[in-house]
């Protein structure tokens, strides 16, 4: 009977789960094989070491971040206010997902602010962000200032709503985000 091996993909989801939680720092093979209930050893099977898991941490979240998001909002077809509602709906599911979660991204923007391989990969997905916002934003919205200003406060309160703690009267959380998407797509 051979031995079962850990996935790579599941070594590299609790890289970013680590990631996410503590940083850089955090991602230790020690901790992960501890954190997945068995040997480092597996490990080497797959990575060279750990800057190897790293680089493939950050084509996993870079994939995920962008790309995947896309092609989901756009396998559901619709207008452009359709394809937005769904992106903002989509989004908001994957608020802690091990490679989506907004604890993810904000580790990311930290960590970019220290390494500069990371900070070009952030550049890249947050313009590949901004560009598929303004392709959908502009199909309803003639102004390009205003199309500017709708994808900066789509992204901002994205990342934003995470770390602001401030109540909202008799309002929910949820209920503000909702009326905030209604006025981005009137």
């Amino acid at each position: 009977m051979g031995v079962t091996r850990t996935p790579r993909g599941k070594w590299i989801e609790e890289g970013l789960r680590a990631l996410a939680a503590g940083g850089p720092a955090a991602v230790r093979i020690e901790a992960l094989a501890q954190a997945l209930g068995v040997s480092k050893g597996g490990f080497y099977g797959y990575f060279r070491n750990r800057d190897a898991l790293l680089d493939e941490m950050l084509d996993t979240w870079e994939r995920a971040a962008a790309e995947a998001v896309i092609e989901q909002v756009e396998s559901g077809g619709g207008d452009a206010r359709a394809r937005l509602d769904r992106l903002f709906t989509l989004v908001a599911s994957y608020e802690d997902g091990p490679t989506t979660g907004v604890p993810l991204d904000l580790a990311m923007r930290d960590w970019a602010r220290r390494e500069e391989a990371v900070a070009e990969r952030l550049r890249r997905v947050d313009n590949r962000r901004m560009d598929y916002l303004r392709s959908l934003f502009g199909e309803f919205c003639p102004d390009p200032d205003d199309v500017e200003v709708r994808c900066m406060l789509t992204f901002s309160v994205r990342l934003g709503s995470y770390v602001v703690a401030a109540d909202h009267g008799d309002r929910s959380r949820a209920e503000v985000m909702d009326l905030t998407k209604n006025w981005l797509l009137r």
